[in-house]
C-alpha cells in the first residue's frame, strides 16, 4: 500500500515500539572498506537492517537520526519489508511484503546535521514481536566520518553496493553487527497501549546476549508482558548503550544529557526504568572520598531524572545496581562495592522512585553477594549471560505496567 502523509484519525495514538540510542560512531565501528575510508561514507550504498518491534499496531513510521552528523544526511530511498522467515539478522526479505517509505510524500529526505526525521505513516500491520526489515539507499553517502549509529546492535545488518532498496535478495552484501541511522520505529496502537522506556548501559544494551537472538533482558521482559492480556499493549523502548554513564559523557552522552531526546521526546512513554550507574562507579577513582562523591552525585542525578520525568507524567522505576565483584571494576579495598551498596540503599529506601526493581537481589550469589550467580555470569563478572538476563526480566514486577482505567 502507498504511504500516507496524514496521521490516521481512528482511535489510537503513536507509541515507540523499538528504539536504539543514537551514538557518534567510533572509528572501529565505521562501515568497512569500501563503504568508508575514501570520500563520503556509504556513497551509492544500501544498508539493510532488521529490528524486532515490541507492541504491534496497524501502521508504522520510522525515525532516522543524524544526531551526531556534522553534515546533512541525504537518504535517497527507504523501504520496509518482512524478513525471510520472519528472522532477525537475515538479508533476504519476503516476496510481496516490501513497502516504500516517504517523507512528506517524497521518497527521499535530507536530515540536517544534529536532527532527526520522522517518516510518513505507512499502512503495514505489525503483530507484537514482529521482526521488521528496514532498507536505506544513500546515493551520495554522508560527507565526513561523523555518522550516527548504534554499535551494540547484537543483530546482523548488511551493506551492499548500489541501489538495492527493493531487492528481495541482496547482491554482494557485507555483514556488520551495527545499526546505522535508524533510531526508532513507532506504531499506531490502541488508546490503552503505552511504552516503557529504559535508560541503561551495556547491561540493558545486552552485552553477553545472543547475536540475533533477541534475548536481552528488555526482550525477555516483553515476552513475559505480551503473554498476559493485562500487559499485552506494553511496548519497550530500549535506550541502553555500552559504556554509558549517568553523570558524564562516555560512549554516548550521559543519561542526564540524553534524557530529553531518548525518553521525554519519545511517543507514548508512560513509564521509565532507570538501570544505570555502574560505569560511573567503575570509572571514578577507587578511593573512599571519590566513591562517596560519585555515589552522592548519582543519587542527586536520579532525583533529577525523576523530577524531569514526573513533569511529563511519567512514572519512574529504579533498578538496583548488580554486583561486579571480581570484575575489572572491583578494588581490593572495597570502596566501589561500598558505593554500590550506598546507591542501592537509596534506590530501595530513599523514596524517590515510584517503585523499585531489585536486580541486585535477582542476580547476586547468595553465598557471596558481591558477585553474580555463576550461571548468570558471562565470564567477566560484570555482564550477564542469557540466563542472567532472563532472571532480570523475571524480577521486573509486571503489575507496575498495568495502566489504571478511568
Amino acid at each position: 500500500m502507498e504511504s500516507e502523509v496524514e496521521v490516521p484519525d481512528e482511535a489510537g495514538h503513536w507509541i515507540a515500539t523499538w528504539t536504539a540510542m543514537p551514538q557518534l560512531t567510533e572509528p572501529d565501528n565505521l562501515p568497512p572498506a569500501p563503504y568508508a575510508g575514501k570520500g563520503p561514507v556509504l556513497a551509492d550504498s544500501t544498508v539493510r537492517q532488521t529490528v524486532r518491534v515490541t507492541a504491534g499496531g496497524s501502521r508504522l513510521r520510522l525515525r532516522l537520526s543524524n544526531a551526531f552528523g556534522r553534515t546533512p544526511l541525504p537518504i535517497t530511498r527507504v523501504t520496509v519489508a518482512l524478513p525471510d522467515g520472519g528472522l532477525a539478522g537475515v538479508s533476504a526479505i519476503q516476496q510481496g511484503s516490501l513497502r516504500p517509505v516517504t517523507f512528506h510524500g517524497r521518497p527521499s529526505a535530507v536530515v540536517p546535521a544534529g536532527a532527526q526525521f520522522v517518516s510518513d505513516p505507512l499502512d503495514l500491520a505489525l503483530p507484537p514481536g514482529t521482526v521488521l526489515s528496514v532498507t536505506l539507499h544513500l546515493a551520495d553517502g554522508q560527507a565526513g566520518t561523523d555518522i550516527t549509529s548504534h554499535p551494540g546492535s547484537r543483530t546482523t545488518s548488511y551493506l551492499a553496493p548500489g541501489n538495492q532498496a527493493e531487492a528481495a535478495v541482496l547482491t554482494g552484501a557485507t555483514p556488520v553487527e551495527h545499526w546505522y541511522f535508524l533510531s526508532g520505529v513507532e506504531v499506531w496502537a490502541a488508546p490503552g497501549a503505552a511504552t516503557l522506556a529504559l535508560i541503561g548501559d551495556s547491561l540493558t544494551d545486552g552485552r553477553g546476549s545472543t547475536t540475533n537472538g533477541n534475548d536481552r533482558w528488555p526482550d525477555r521482559l516483553f515476552d513475559r508482558l505480551r503473554a498476559d492480556p493485562r500487559t499485552a499493549g506494553v511496548a519497550i523502548a530500549n535506550q541502553g548503550a555500552g559504556g554509558n554513564r549517568v553523570l558524564n559523557d562516555g560512549l554516548g552522552p550521559a543519561a542526564l544529557a540524553r534524557l530529553d531526546r531518548d525518553v521525554l521526546a519519545q511517543s507514548g512513554v508512560a513509564w521509565l526504568g532507570v538501570f544505570e550507574g555502574v560505569n560511573d562507579l567503575g570509572t571514578a577513582e577507587a578511593t573512599e572520598d571519590a566513591q562517596k562523591k560519585v555515589a552522592d552525585d548519582l543519587i542527586a542525578a536520579y532525583d533529577q531524572i525523576i523530577t524531569r520525568a514526573h513533569a511529563q507524567h511519567i512514572q519512574v522505576y529504579g533498578a538496583t545496581l548488580t554486583p561486579f565483584g571480581g570484575s575489572f571494576y572491583d578494588d581490593d579495598q572495597g570502596h566501589r562495592e561500598a558505593a554500590r551498596q550506598a546507591v542501592n540503599e537509596w534506590i530501595r529506601d530513599g523514596g524517590g522512585f515510584d517503585a523499585v526493581i531489585d536486580f541486585d537481589r535477582a542476580a547476586r550469589d547468595p553465598g557471596d553477594p558481591r558477585r553474580l550467580v555463576a550461571a548468570y555470569d558471562v565470564g567477566d563478572h560484570l555482564h550477564l549471560s542469557p540466563a542472567g538476563y532472563r532472571a532480570l526480566a523475571d524480577a521486573f514486577p509486571a503489575r507496575l505496567l498495568i495502566r489504571q482505567r478511568d
